[in-house]
């Protein structure tokens, strides 16, 4: 009878019912229904604890992952763990049921039903590694979406601790290395510096599957990366840059041999090859666009691009979705300034269609959206809609550097605008570079230095302007930091050129123009075209002056077109929008609606 079935040795029926529910379940499409039907007939037999908790999870399962039907999932994953909770046996059914229902309960906005759940099955699951490891990962993913990053530091330390005591030191460098990610979130560097340097011992001393530990090597080098390239030092970042290419290009030579680690507590990786692929590609476009290399990030861009077109099609895992995301936020920046307008409003609306698809999305990257918004209305000279843009941004962000770096654009609004005093003052003593500067980026202080060159200049104040702007040469020279390099050397060329002082004038706006050429930046071209033109109008070199008169003129030819075509795209409209979800439908335009004359 059905009552004294051993879980060892399962009746007939039960095996003929899971075989036919499985069969269903893989036939291509799948069977769901009769899937369904046939784990529902278990329940007819009576069956004993262990297989009924077993069946309701299954039943939960499938529910779960292939209809949409999450209520009664949700009823058979909550039967499965009432069940067994309180029973010391069914280690595999219980910890299981648990973690898929705490995943089905924050689907459902009922985060406070998940945690009490995954910290009994923490409690309740010390004796048992993977899913002890597993179920606090859990936790601390769940407490890190709610932006607790104390509390999820606080679980990847237990569960480093675990690890190192159950003897699995991957698992031990994974949980480590997760914690380094969330205290660089929050900016505690003074923690993250041992951390990072007990990581990297660990990573070099394990010894075990080549994949797995080149894989630590990744994630512990993309930390390094990235804490360099916020703190805007883009030329220090090479070594860790380049070693960090070559182990992703060793990863790609290995096999994925299926031995199974013997250490149960060893069955995790951080994350599947080809999406480290995509990610290094992704820094290398940060540092790229960075540093000015605009042609470099352009490049990686589109091979990223390329390859997540290709991994979403099988894949529909929501980190993909956030690496097109960040691609595009970095591309449109590199094409505002290769004057490429049309084409990143077009990339703009394209991170819109994807905000629209995830919620997620959309709240971690609102204030970037109207960052990028307000850079292509300083780029078409729409100067209160980018007023506006910052504005929302401002709003929108906790994040300290990207706070900065958007106060430092709207004041250069204010510049532009002239009659802006009183909220470019407030603005400016908020970014002060000599005293107090809000964060550690290098690149952000050089910026706020050049900012204050830009106003002094406006103003007359040329000798102040020119402390600035050398300041600006200083910082951007030791980090090559091109961009802030070209704009120095051609706004100072202006003012020598103000002060009549031509020799020195030319000696700053030719190495402007080649950097700029180099990187290549459009308006910095045309800035310095039109400057060698009147100096070798000045200095009688009339050859020269033609010359330089006829590519400013090329220069102004194309940023014209480009600007024209922008202002004319349905998207254009987006510039308008400053509050709540982004449009996704836009009106046709009528042609540009902005005056020309000031960018040419």
């Amino acid at each position: 009878s059905a009552a004294y079935i051993s879980a060892n040795s399962p009746e007939p029926w039960y095996l003929a019912l899971l075989g036919f529910a499985e069969h269903f379940r893989t036939s291509s499409p799948p069977k769901i229904r009769l899937c369904v039907h046939c784990l529902q007939a278990v329940f007819q037999f009576k069956p004993p604890q262990r297989i009924e908790a077993r069946t309701h999870l299954q039943l939960g399962s499938v529910l779960y992952h292939h209809t949409k039907n999450s209520e009664l999932a949700r009823n058979h994953l909550e039967k499965a763990v009432l069940r067994i909770i309180k029973i010391s046996q069914f280690e595999d059914v219980k910890f299981e049921a648990a973690s898929l229902l705490s995943e089905l309960y924050c689907q459902q906005n009922l985060v406070d039903s998940a945690k009490p759940l995954l910290r009994k099955a923490i409690q309740i699951s010390q004796q048992t590694p993977y899913w002890h490891c597993r179920l606090l990962f859990q936790l601390a993913q769940l407490h890190t979406l709610e932006k607790d990053l104390v509390s999820a530091c606080d679980l990847l330390g237990v569960g480093a601790e675990y690890a190192r005591v159950v003897g699995s030191e991957y698992t031990r460098a994974l949980f480590l290395l997760s914690k380094g990610m969330l205290l660089l979130m929050e900016r505690k560097l003074q923690e993250v510096h041992p951390l990072l340097t007990l990581c990297g011992q660990i990573v070099e001393n394990w010894q075990g599957n080549p994949i797995q530990k080149e894989s630590l090597r990744v994630f512990f080098l993309v930390l390094q990366v990235t804490h360099y390239l916020d703190a805007g030092q883009v030329k220090s970042v090479k070594p860790c840059l380049k070693q960090l290419q070559q182990c992703i290009q060793t990863i790609s030579t290995l096999h994925d041999d299926e031995i199974l680690p013997s250490n149960p507590a060893d069955l995790f990786h951080w994350l599947p090859k080809e999406h480290m692929c995509v990610l290094v590609y992704l820094v290398t476009v940060m540092h790229s666009m960075q540093a000015g290399y605009l042609e470099k990030a352009q490049k990686y861009t589109d091979k990223a691009l390329m390859q997540l077109e290709k991994l979403k099609m099988l894949d529909s895992s929501p980190i993909l979705s956030s690496f097109q995301v960040i691609l595009l936020e970095h591309i449109i920046m590199c094409r505002l300034v290769t004057g490429h307008k049309a084409t990143a409003l077009q990339e703009i609306s394209q991170i819109c269609q994807l905000c629209h698809q995830s919620p997620r999305i959309f709240s971690n990257h609102a204030a970037q959206l109207h960052t990028l918004l307000g850079l292509y209305c300083i780029s078409v000279n729409c100067m209160d809609n980018a007023e506006a843009q910052f504005t929302a941004a401002l709003r929108l962000t906790t994040h300290q550097e990207l706070w900065t770096f958007i106060v430092t654009n709207l004041a250069s609004v204010y510049i532009r605008e002239g009659n802006r005093q009183q909220e470019l003052y407030s603005l400016l003593e908020r970014i002060n570079p000599d005293h107090n500067f809000p964060v550690s980026s290098h690149c952000l202080r050089a910026a706020a230095f050049y900012i204050r060159g830009l106003l002094s200049f406006f103003q007359g104040r040329y000798n102040e302007a020119k402390r600035f702007l050398r300041e600006t040469l200083k910082m951007s020279n030791a980090e090559d930091l091109n961009r802030l390099t070209a704009c120095s050397l051609v706004l100072l060329g202006h003012i020598f050129y103000v002060l009549g002082n031509h020799r020195e004038s030319n000696n700053m706006v030719v190495p402007a123009m080649q950097l700029a050429s180099k990187i290549p930046d459009m308006s910095v071209q045309l800035w310095s075209s039109a400057l060698l033109k009147d100096l070798n109008k000045a200095c009688g070199n009339t050859m020269d002056a033609h010359e330089a008169a006829q590519m400013h003129q090329n220069f102004s030819q194309q940023l014209l077109q480009d600007h024209i075509a922008a202002c004319s795209l349905p998207e254009h409209n987006l510039i308008s929008w400053t509050d709540g979800p982004p449009p996704v439908q836009f009106q046709a335009q009528n042609g540009p609606t902005t005056s020309l004359a000031s960018l040419l």
